[in-house]
């Protein structure tokens, strides 16, 4: 399998998860976002949302692009990389919208 076609793979696995679809989605090209901004306008757990966020930039769909120190703890914040606007394309405008108990 040809190095391209492994990474379409991995990605096509990692957004099989509804979650991974919804922080992509409200991430969407916006300003750098941290998974506790995300978890609080997802109606999430921090920790669902920020395991979630993790493996989306291990897979290189986000990026990491700065962090700061906040009360004795690194928060880390996001933006979509160009792998993460493919992938929405991938997606064809369906939200990930599931009500399903995602975490």
């Amino acid at each position: 399998m040809a190095a391209a076609d492994r990474e379409t793979h991995l990605l096509l696995v990692t957004l099989q998860h509804p979650l991974r679809r919804r922080i992509l989605w409200e991430m969407d090209g916006g300003e750098p976002t941290s998974p506790q901004d995300l978890a609080g306008s997802l109606d999430k757990s921090l920790g669902g949302v920020g395991y979630h966020v993790k493996v989306l930039a291990d897979c290189g769909a986000l990026k990491l692009v700065r962090t700061k120190q906040v009360h004795g703890s690194t928060q880390y914040f996001y933006r979509l990389s160009a792998k993460g606007d493919r992938a929405q394309s991938m997606l064809g405008g369906a939200e990930g919208t599931s009500s399903d108990s995602d975490s």
